[in-house]
């Protein structure tokens, strides 16, 4: 297994008796066939399996005879050098320069949300909600309880440590938290999440999708990130002798987060559906602010100290690529460290029942409002540019740019049904 630059998961599937050239990283496919790789020209790549995430799934084969497992594999030139356009080798490229600054480890606890949709007859995904429940509501309103309760049991079978599963807000909304890891064992493990999720939901006749907002009027599908920096004496975001047991690194932090948040929202919120779902009212973050017990702004910090003190990112969701994603919030927050920043006052009221002048006033933008104006931000964000390296930057902006160039196009069922018979 790897993944693209769009955060979709590709594989390559061989018997076990090609196992040992696996291992000696003699695995080759064709990178020009991946989106933003390689041209076709310098198309030759090898993969190189991580050998700690060597997983075999819970699932037969279907004539019942063996297991599949997997790898995930770092992509590499032919000549042994790590491939500049492969997420995973870039995360571990910030993870690197991160330790150059002293700290040990950077942690992530996601909070990743999915919608469960009905299959129809012909085994195709069908837009009707696999139940009307609410938040924490249990069975018999939850009719996907059994469902979510077979993917926590397959999680756990394969070493996630599960701290909650429940039923979200909206109708037919699902989240399961596991325990934080460090940086690219957890992307591996959002990426492993995702597999795991879609192909339980299938067993039980269901559509799981990631997709922020599918359906209007409801809320949509985040992927709370939880982030922590550690330094050989324990947690750097923890000071036991500061009033708010918030420490100066902890401050600086959030001041890079909040700097730079206009442009890592292009990689954070990667798709024209990701801006559906960033609207007032629907407790999604639209704010740049930060704040303690208050969830209407951009970033949180949870009540927890001493080794459980984090910062709390709301806005990022579930499409977004974990390696890249996690790879500018590091960088922003590395470049409010290494500068010294100081974060603006906490905001701890509804930031959704200010006006404009009141926001104003608090000296609080809002994120982007769509697509292309979050790839414009990007484009003008030097630190988060350096965050995914020229390679990454140049495919993905003109992957994004291509999606928001057709979406102009397309003409929506929106706009037929308000115009079609009024003009």
């Amino acid at each position: 297994m790897f993944t693209d630059i769009d955060g979709v998961i590709k594989n390559v599937e061989v018997p076990v008796s090609q196992l040992e050239k696996v291992m000696n990283n003699e695995m080759a496919f064709d990178g020009s066939s991946i989106d933003g790789f390689v041209e076709i020209d310098q198309s030759d790549m090898k993969l190189h399996p991580d050998l700690d995430t060597w997983l075999i799934f819970p699932w037969k084969l279907e004539n019942g005879d063996g297991k599949i497992a997997r790898f995930i594999c770092d992509v590499h030139m032919p000549d042994g050098q790590p491939f500049a356009g492969d997420p995973r080798n870039n995360l571990k490229r910030v993870v690197k320069e991160m330790k150059e600054f002293g700290f040990t480890s950077f942690n992530l606890g996601p909070e990743p949300e999915f919608l469960l949709f009905k299959l129809d007859e012909n085994g195709k995904p069908s837009k009707t909600l696999n139940d009307n429940g609410g938040y924490f509501d249990l069975a018999p309103t939850d009719l996907a309880e059994n469902c979510r309760r077979d993917i926590v049991l397959e999680l756990e079978a394969l070493g996630f440590e599960i701290e909650a599963s429940h039923h979200e807000v909206a109708p037919g909304q699902h989240e399961i938290d596991w325990k934080y890891a460090d940086a690219v064992e957890a992307c591996d493990n959002i990426q492993t999440f995702k597999l795991i999720v879609k192909t339980v939901a299938r067993k039980h006749g269901l559509h799981a999708t990631f997709m922020p907002k599918p359906i209007e009027n409801i809320s949509g599908s985040g992927m709370h990130f939880n982030m922590s920096l550690f330094n050989e004496e324990g947690n750097a975001f923890y000071d036991s002798e500061s009033e708010d047991g918030l420490s100066g690194t902890a401050y600086q932090f959030i001041a890079g987060l909040l700097d730079h948040a206009q442009a890592y929202t292009a990689v954070c919120n990667p798709i024209v559906n990701s801006y559906k779902r960033l609207t007032p009212g629907y407790e999604a973050p639209v704010y740049v602010a930060w704040s303690g017990t208050n969830r209407t702004p951009l970033v949180r910090v949870p009540a927890s100290r001493g080794n459980s003190t984090r910062v709390e990112l709301r806005s990022v969701d579930p499409t977004a690529n974990p390696y890249l994603a996690l790879a500018v919030l590091l960088k922003a927050g590395l470049k409010g460290i290494g500068e010294a920043k100081s974060a603006p006052s906490p905001v701890n009221k509804n930031i959704y029942n200010m006006d404009q002048i009141e926001r104003d006033e608090n000296n609080i933008q809002s994120l982007p409002q769509n697509l292309y104006e979050a790839i414009e931000s990007l484009k003008k964000d030097e630190t988060i540019i350096d965050g995914l390296g020229e390679h990454i930057f140049e495919r993905f902006v003109a992957a994004k740019s291509a999606d928001w160039h057709n979406f102009t196009k397309a003409v929506t069922q929106w706009e037929t049904d308000r115009y079609f018979e009024l003009y």
